[in-house]
């Protein structure tokens, strides 16, 4: 079985111990995961140092060259990616899965190679001249979840490069492999150092995070880790940019039409088997539809097959990891003890691997952990409201304010209320659908800055104002 090597300064780098890494389906071993020590990091900050000197002199139209060249090489590996993302992360090959997640990744990374910030002209008159210029920032550190590695690793390397940083990226230690292989591509076409990747246990990412040649820091993960993560930044007052865990409202308007949004609404709650940031995560349903859509959303999911992600039959896969396993399970039991009615789902299926089966809970309402909590996996509760005004007030309690949606008929009326709900992306009929040029980030616990297009790109910047 392989064992993989850290990349510093565009050449591999072995580490003398490893840990394995394990496919959730099955918990057969797919590779080792190199343990790269406080050594190592100091080691790739250095190599990521060196390279910034030369990398953030590179011309723009050379920069943005570099990026399409990395978009090209995605797409020559994208099926050896998808396999070996499968065999750590779970997901299956086929539908939303492994590959979907190669071809976001290959979308964001040719959209942002074509992104800009050109210099802008404040002011030109006859009492002089002002000009904003974008500069990149230095050294970026990066860490990584284990939900959507591969893309959610696009999403922080190719802007910062994009905007003439280097990086050094710390992938979660649950899914190592697929990262540590899209960098070893990078670094087919990119100079020594621009991009660095450094794996190990989670202490490696609290020494990144408060280590003094790292300019920014941008990390997608909980809450609770993002904590950390800012306070670990504060001696050196490091930017940054956090993606934190929600708690996504879904409103279901008496107007709308089950029949039409059933299967929106499953995909929103439940794609990437619900582990995923911005998926739906409590769902108010107006009393009049309420048990239609019951009905329709658990018709819906029992012709979903969930199975190992390698069988291409297989449409979901199993939860990542055994804490996660352990925490949907819970929340389920905690919510059946409370008096919610399973309407599908709700007891782990009798087979190997962390499947947990698509499990919808009704009759449940604040008060259940399942609905104050993020559960982040394939359960959805779902909840009976009559008062419009009321639910918006009910749905924004929650600390976490990452997207929502509205379901209706009328699109102007959704967005109408659609525009009262505290989150920094909002759905109308859809839920999750992000993409490339719109801007996408959270509000209070929910993190802090944007990622995606041009606004996404400029956090990777700082301002320098010249005055004539």
């Amino acid at each position: 079985m392989k064992q993989y090597t850290l990349l510093i300064g565009g050449e591999p780098v072995a580490t003398s111990h490893h840990a394995a890494v394990a496919n959730p389906s099955n918990g057969e071993i797919v590779g080792y995961m190199p343990l790269g020590s406080e050594a190592d990091l100091d080691q790739a900050v250095a190599a990521a140092t060196r390279a910034f000197k030369s990398w953030s002199r590179t011309s723009s139209e050379k920069r943005a060259a570099a990026c399409r060249a990395v978009a090209e090489k995605i797409n020559e590996h994208a099926e050896e990616l998808a396999q070996l993302l499968t065999r750590e992360q779970g997901k299956p090959l086929n539908g939303l899965g492994s590959r979907f997640e190669i071809g976001g990744a290959l979308a964001w990374t040719r959209h942002t190679a074509e992104l800009d910030l050109p210099i802008e002209v404040l002011q030109d008159d006859n009492e002089g001249r002002v000009e904003l210029y974008r500069k990149p920032m230095g050294v970026v550190g990066s860490i990584t979840p284990w939900n959507w590695p591969v893309m959610i690793a696009c999403w922080h390397i190719v802007p910062a490069v994009r905007a003439g940083n280097t990086v050094v990226i710390k992938p979660s230690p649950l899914t190592p492999l697929s990262t540590i292989r899209l960098v070893e591509i990078i670094n087919e076409v990119l100079p020594p150092g621009v991009v660095n990747v450094v794996t190990g246990e989670n202490s490696i990412g609290a020494a990144l995070s408060a280590h003094p040649g790292i300019a920014k820091m941008t990390f997608t993960g909980s809450t609770e880790t993002g904590r950390k993560v800012m306070a670990s930044a504060v001696a050196t007052l490091k930017r940054l940019t956090l993606e934190l865990g929600g708690n996504d409202a879904g409103i279901v308007l008496p107007d709308a039409d089950p029949k039409a949004i059933i299967e929106g609404l499953f995909w929103g709650a439940f794609i990437n088997n619900g582990q995923t940031c911005a998926a739906l995560k409590r769902l108010y349903v107006h009393d009049s539809l309420y048990d239609e859509v019951c009905n329709g959303l658990a018709d819906y999911a029992s012709r979903i097959a969930v199975g190992d992600g390698l069988d291409e039959a297989s449409i979901l896969g199993p939860v990542q990891n055994e804490m996660q396993f352990n925490k949907v399970r819970e929340l389920v039991d905690d919510a059946r003890a409370h008096g919610g009615r399973i309407l599908t789902g709700g007891v782990p299926m009798d087979r190997p691997g962390y499947f947990y089966p698509i499990t919808l809970v009704a009759d449940v309402d604040h008060g259940v952990r399942l609905v104050d909590e993020e559960q982040f996996g394939p359960a959805l509760p779902i909840i009976r409201y009559s008062d419009i005004d009321e639910v918006i007030a009910r749905a924004n309690q929650n600390p976490a304010g990452l997207g929502g949606s509205v379901w209706s008929s009328d699109a102007e009326k959704a967005k109408r209320y659609a525009l009262q709900l505290e989150c920094g992306s909002v759905w109308i009929n859809k839920h999750g659908t992000i993409q490339p040029n719109a801007p996408f980030g959270g509000v209070k616990q929910s993190g802090i800055g944007v990622e995606f297009g041009t606004e996404g790109l400029k956090e990777f910047t700082t301002i320098q104002t010249v005055l004539s």
